[in-house]
């Protein structure tokens, strides 16, 4: 238990740990317990060369004197530091190179944590799980040892969220699910945290948790454990106790939280507060575990972040909360709503007089007017009638011009679809380690809309700057014109459409030896040439990728190429 609470109750976590891309000189095994022990025997050489500058004197324990505008490697900009202890120091940071906000650990080289904070570093950015904030780089230059991680302004600390409340049933299901999944393909690959606290949980605007810290935050403050498994299980019980009672389930205050009443022992969630969700009580305390036995005393204690994410998946699926809907007041008429607001009531007009036409004329006179306007009537028909015979009876002309017919315009043929003959991944150099998942390249064009091929996980839209694009080619067999290709992907993607010579034998081996002939951006895009092409290898190449799970990652349902 004491090194549990040594573990979750340090409080000067403000760091915002995150990696992109390290190259690592090797991996830390759980728990970084060995990597200490090298640690420590690396620092004494380091220790006994300061001794010899200085004449006995002791590495120094202050964090480095550094100040806001500093650089590092010509690149990192100190901005604010956020975190000063234990003799090294947390930064928010400026990658100048690619415009981006970063966060920085600082310690001298020659501090005795300095080579287990470096082997840490590497192991974490060599996991490149997406659920954990990346490593970007750990360098040692200059009498300084520094560490950078990404920085994501747009998430909150799970000190924030517990501040205004316990969270809902379904938030902290989620919690607990994400989390305790994520620490168990850490652990698979021989990485622990250690100092697993609500500091280090975010959560994305998206409802996405990451963890931050894995291995380095443990590693800066000399945090060991001999079952680092069993340590980060009782973590992730404590964060999921806290989320649901809003109370740190030790007898000691933490992290802005209240601590258990002292002497009661360990209450379950629903103990301590009214309408807690049964089955997650029952998880958190299984989590919680102390010598084997747990406060429900019906199933054995979860001791590995995979045992507990195995027990979260079993108990009935925790269904989100309903919508809730205002009901509207009662509409109610007005005089302002019917448009009588402020005028006078209109009164009913005076009816008008009806006016009576005049008699027929019945006289002598109206009767001569009547039969002088029927003469009229009857000279104009026979004028006309006479005209009319005229014109029939007339000679037809000699000349006669010829009628023709008019023609009727021939409906284009609808374009065919064209049949590919194979298709492979196109990942030009620098090239990640696999390629782009050849293995599932036929599920692109399988006429399953169900089904996609799709890229690596990366950690851009723009392919972090790695690259300027993958995509596939197809090889239509032989030369083909073709008028498009349609194209249907599972999220926004910016696409291209490139194609080889006419004459070519082989698909080209860089993108730059593709022609450019359409380009587009959509979940279903359409790319036509401005005229016909004809060519047999065509060059799908996507140049943004959509957001997924918490990365980006390209995925292509469906190729038609047409001709």
């Amino acid at each position: 238990m004491a090194e549990r609470s040594t573990a979750a109750v340090d409080v000067a976590d403000n760091s915002g740990d995150d990696p992109l891309t390290a190259k690592a000189d090797k991996a830390a095994t759980d728990g970084v317990a060995e990597t200490q022990k090298t640690a420590e025997m690396t620092a004494e050489a380091t220790e006994n060369k300061a001794v010899e500058r200085q004449s006995g004197e002791q590495p120094s324990m202050t964090a480095p004197e550094l100040h806001s505008g500093h650089k590092l490697a010509r690149r990192y900009r100190l901005e604010e530091c956020v975190t000063r202890l234990d003799g090294f120091s947390s930064w928010r940071a400026v990658d100048e190179k690619l415009r981006r906000a970063v966060g920085v650990h600082l310690l001298p080289a020659d501090h005795p944590r300095a080579r287990s904070v470096l082997a840490a570093a590497r192991s974490s950015a060599l996991l490149g799980d997406p659920r954990f904030v990346q490593v970007l780089d750990a360098v040692e230059e200059n009498d300084l040892v520094y560490v950078v991680h990404e920085w994501l302004p747009d998430s909150t600390e799970l000190t924030a969220l517990l501040a205004t409340g316990p969270m809902e049933a379904y938030d902290a299901y989620q919690l607990v699910s994400q989390v305790s999944q994520a620490m168990a393909a850490a652990h698979r690959e021989g990485l622990a945290h250690l100092r697993l606290t609500p500091s280090a949980v975010l959560r994305s605007s998206t409802g996405q948790y990451r963890i931050r810290g894995l291995a380095v935050n443990a590693a800066l403050r000399g945090i060991t454990a001999e079952r680092p498994q069993r340590t980060d299980t009782e973590a992730i019980g404590a964060l999921l106790y806290a989320a649901l009672t809003q109370r740190w389930p030790y007898d000691s205050d933490a992290y802005g939280l209240s601590g258990l009443p002292k002497g009661v022992g360990l209450l379950s969630p629903d103990q301590v507060r009214a309408g807690v969700h049964r089955g997650l009580a029952e998880i958190a305390m299984r989590a919680l575990a102390n010598d084997g036995a747990t406060a429900s005393r019906q199933d054995r204690p979860c001791t590995t972040p995979d045992e507990l994410a195995k027990a979260v998946a079993a108990m009935p699926r925790v269904k989100p909360p309903e919508p809730t809907f205002a009901t509207p007041p009662d509409y109610q008429r007005t005089t302002y709503q019917q448009g009588t607001y402020g005028r006078p009531q209109a009164r009913p007009a005076a009816p008008q007089p009806v006016i009576v036409p005049p008699a027929p004329l019945q006289s002598r006179t109206g009767t001569a007017l009547k039969w002088a306007v029927s003469a009229l009537l009857i000279a104009a028909l026979g004028l006309g009638s006479w005209q009319i015979a005229d014109r029939l009876l007339a000679p037809e002309p000699d000349t006669k011009t010829p009628v023709t017919s008019p023609t009727v315009d021939e409906k284009p043929e609808p374009p065919k679809p064209i049949s590919i003959a194979s298709a492979q991944d196109f990942d030009p150099p620098p090239k990640g380690s696999g390629g782009e998942n050849p293995q599932a390249i036929q599920l692109a064009y399988d006429g399953d809309p169900d089904t996609y091929w799709h890229t690596v996980n990366y950690f851009g839209s723009d392919f972090a700057n790695l690259k300027p694009g993958v995509g596939m080619v197809l090889d239509l067999g032989t030369a083909k014109k073709i008028s498009s290709v349609e194209l249907s992907f599972v999220g926004q993607t910016s696409v291209e459409l490139r194609t080889a010579p006419s004459d070519a034998s082989s698909a080209p081996s860089t993108a730059d030896e593709f022609t450019t002939q359409a380009e587009g951006s959509g979940s279903n895009v359409t790319l036509k040439p401005t005229k016909p092409i004809t060519t047999r290898y065509v060059l799908v190449w996507l140049t943004e990728l959509p957001a997924d799970n918490g990365g980006y990652r390209g995925k292509l349902a469906e190729i038609k190429v047409l001709g």
